[in-house]
């Protein structure tokens, strides 16, 4: 299972999830729940205690891995498939550009 810690202005949001079955899922951290219960991380993700799942990863995330030439020189130094959507966005996003980030994490306990 490979999982991100998802942040918001640099506070803890949630975690993403890929696991062995290839489907995605995202949580929102208990403590931003309760602190910030009007700041969705996306429109489409509004916070909530239930997790979100999806056989794809969802457009949000996917949007935040880089496209084109910048997509090519990052699939080529980390040797990720471009098609390894997990994979990039664990690479590639911990300082995107705006208000969320995803940071790689090793386990579930790491979280």
């Amino acid at each position: 299972m490979r999982q991100g810690i998802v942040k918001y202005n640099n506070v803890k949001a949630g975690v993403i999830f890929e696991d062995d079955n290839g489907e995605y899922i995202f949580e929102y951290d208990e403590k931003y729940i309760q602190m910030y219960p009007n700041q969705f991380i996306t429109f489409n993700m509004p916070v909530t205690s239930r997790p979100y799942k999806s056989k794809r990863l969802f457009p949000f995330f996917d949007g935040l891995i880089p496209e084109g030439w910048l997509l090519n020189i990052a699939s080529e130094s980390w040797k990720i498939n471009k098609n390894d959507r997990m994979g990039l966005l664990l690479a590639c996003c911990k300082n995107a550009i705006g208000a969320v980030s995803v940071h790689h994490v090793n386990s579930r306990d790491d979280a």
